[in-house]
């Protein structure tokens, strides 16, 4: 909170600098009145003593240290917080991560992040699964699309294994992300959309990512059997990955290729 307040001129949110100043950026009284909250209750909580914090009153600190969403996020995890205003982050991604995924064509591909929101596509996968950009951004997710989705529900011939499978991912991932508003909200909205993701979470699986085979019906060139891989794309887990659906045979090699081609 200290390096975010020094960072802050005085000027960005609209008070005067004055002849006499010494600190770098703000001083503590000034974001305790931009706040809203008490001088000494605001650097007790800078220093970071055991004091009880509000939601709110985060808000306020938030709004007024000027904080992005990863700097917010983060304060509110420190503070052991959830946050009020959940909101769905909208990730930068790299040119580089773009250029691969798409480089991976005729197979498809997409970029996601940790809660399988759908970040980016290929040409190929909306060729097999369908466009998501037709999609609301909050319906771009695989974990919400296999539960809800009728199209994907019948073009994926082993979609029962694959809504259990994901579904105990889900969880495994959620033990670190609880106090997330972003988790919390993509499994309270499966919660009230179906009932079979509902028995399905009460039986409280886990499991982890590895390589596996799928059977998908596409209606132009017939079965494909793709091999899932996964490649994160920094040295932390939970970032975002390049998901590649690599042919597991030269049938599906060939009919993605003719897919290619009609397009």
């Amino acid at each position: 909170m200290r390096s975010r307040r020094e960072r802050i001129t005085p000027e960005q949110v609209g008070l005067v600098r004055g002849a006499r100043r010494r600190t770098p950026g703000l001083r503590r009284e000034e974001v305790a009145q931009l706040s809203a909250v008490g001088v000494t209750w605001y650097t007790w909580l800078e220093q970071g003593r055991a004091i009880r914090v509000s939601a709110q009153v985060l808000d306020a600190v938030a709004r007024a240290l000027l904080l992005d969403a990863t700097e917010r996020g983060h304060l509110f995890v420190l503070a052991g917080v959830v946050d009020p205003r959940p909101e769905y982050d909208c990730p930068v991604l790299s040119p580089t991560a773009l250029r691969l995924m798409h480089t991976i064509a005729p197979y498809p591909a997409t970029l996601q992040n940790a809660r399988y929101d759908v970040l980016a596509h290929n040409r190929p996968f909306a060729q097999v699964f369908g466009e998501l950009t037709e999609l609301p951004p909050r319906e771009r997710n695989c974990l919400w699309l296999l539960t809800t989705s009728e199209r994907w529900r019948e073009t994926f011939l082993d979609r029962d294994e694959m809504l259990r499978d994901l579904i105990a991912k889900y969880r495994t991932g959620m033990a670190e992300h609880v106090a997330e508003p972003a988790w919390k909200e993509r499994l309270d909205g499966l919660l009230q959309v179906s009932a079979e993701f509902r028995e399905l979470w009460r039986r409280h699986e886990l499991a982890t990512m590895s390589p596996h085979v799928k059977r998908y019906r596409h209606p132009q060139v017939g079965l494909l059997r793709l091999e899932h891989r996964n490649l994160w794309l920094a040295p932390q887990p939970q970032t975002h990955r390049l998901v590649a659906y690599v042919p597991a045979d030269e049938t599906t090699e060939r009919r993605l290729g003719l897919l290619a081609e009609l397009a």
